[in-house]
């Protein structure tokens, strides 16, 4: 009885399921921890969305609102000096004028009330702003 020799072939395929695996893992991982990342948030008046904002090539116009409700805005005569409603419109809407692209960030104070901010938010609107995006401070310790 001849024995028959069995020869051995050269592995000439890749096995992907380990690294089918893996890039599994590394997608859920990353969808978890994208959210968590996010430190603004888009608002487009009146409805809301939470998709982050994309890099501006120009200086956003920023509207803060301090604790006591006054309204200060980065373009002003003087940014450190309080504006009133009917001044925040007007120049708001004349940069709106000219760059209709312009996008508007609002910075409220931690102890401001929530009515200041929408207040801001109203006068905006009213100024012809498409889209305001709040701004935040991430959490100490990140």
């Amino acid at each position: 009885m001849a024995r028959q020799r069995v020869r051995k072939r050269p592995m000439a395929e890749i096995n992907v399921v380990p690294y089918i695996d893996v890039m599994l893992v590394m997608l859920v991982i990353f969808m978890i921890t994208a959210p968590l990342l996010t430190q603004g948030v888009k608002v487009d008046l009146p409805e809301a969305s939470a998709e982050p904002m994309p890099p501006e090539e120009q200086e956003p116009l920023v509207v803060n609102v301090d604790a006591a409700g006054n309204l200060y805005l980065n373009i002003a005569d003087d940014p450190r000096k309080p504006i009133s409603g009917d001044d925040l419109k007007q120049r708001v809407a004349a940069v709106l004028r000219r760059r209709q692209d312009q996008s508007v960030l609002v910075r409220g104070d931690h102890a401001a009330d929530y009515g200041s901010v929408v207040a801001a938010m109203v006068l905006l609107q009213q100024a012809g702003v498409p889209s305001v995006g709040l701004v935040t401070e991430p959490p100490e310790g990140e």
